[in-house]
């Protein structure tokens, strides 16, 4: 894993807040309607709110060259009277919890798109055993393979956390509606591919967790 990442510098900053519940509506309103002045300074990959598995949340993911990039970003943020005046100062009060991490593209994975705007995404984090991809890489890619092989479900991107919570991966999916998801997922647990597969992965697997999510109307993945 550290070859591709050591001579690609690119990573990913996945954001995630807490709104206070009274407040949601107008805060993704207000993302919807300023946030142009954030994506002017950096590149968006996606900005969904949460539907099933938290509530009250909104996710959203950043793309940079490297840190040297990003610390300028910040830097520029900080001097950006629109985005500070019209977003920032009104939004902060809403929030009540804020949490960032920076992940990188496993090696075997490009970001992807979903086939047409619309549908669902599927927010997964694993967090595996101690050891990195060193030690669960293989077993973890075959899981993953396996699910995309049975053609129900769309994969968008596979993340592997630099700083945060370490041997964490995040895997975002993509369905066309959460009763697709469901059928396919039935059909997976049948396969015996599929099963033969999960089965070697969760050997090294402590814990999981997922999130229905749902783009907003200024996110690039739709």
């Amino acid at each position: 894993a550290t070859g591709p990442r050591q001579s690609n510098s690119n990573f990913y900053e996945i954001r995630t807040y807490d709104i206070k519940p009274s407040k949601m509506k107008e805060f993704l309103e207000m993302v919807n309607k300023y946030l142009h002045y954030r994506t002017a300074h950096s590149e968006l990959v996606g900005f969904w709110y949460t539907e099933l598995g938290a509530m009250n949340k909104v996710f959203h993911i950043w793309k940079y060259d490297d840190f040297a990039h990003r610390t300028a970003v910040r830097r520029a943020l900080a001097n950006d009277k629109d985005w500070q005046g019209k977003f920032m100062s009104v939004a902060l009060p809403m929030i009540e919890k804020q949490h960032n991490e920076v992940a990188y593209l496993v090696p075997w994975c490009q970001l992807g798109k979903p086939p047409k705007e619309g549908g669902m995404y599927e927010w997964v984090t694993f967090q595996m055993k101690p050891g990195g991809p060193a030690l669960w890489g293989e077993a973890f890619r075959a899981a993953i393979n396996a699910h995309v092989n049975t053609g129900y479900t769309t994969l968008i991107g596979v993340f592997h956390t630099e700083y945060g919570l370490l041997n964490t991966v995040h895997v975002l999916w993509w369905n066309e509606s959460p009763d697709h998801r469901a059928a396919g997922r039935h059909s997976a647990h049948e396969d015996a591919r599929v099963v033969a597969a999960v089965r070697d992965s969760v050997r090294f697997l402590e814990s999981q967790q997922n999130a229905l999510l749902i783009p907003l109307q200024c996110s690039p993945l739709k």
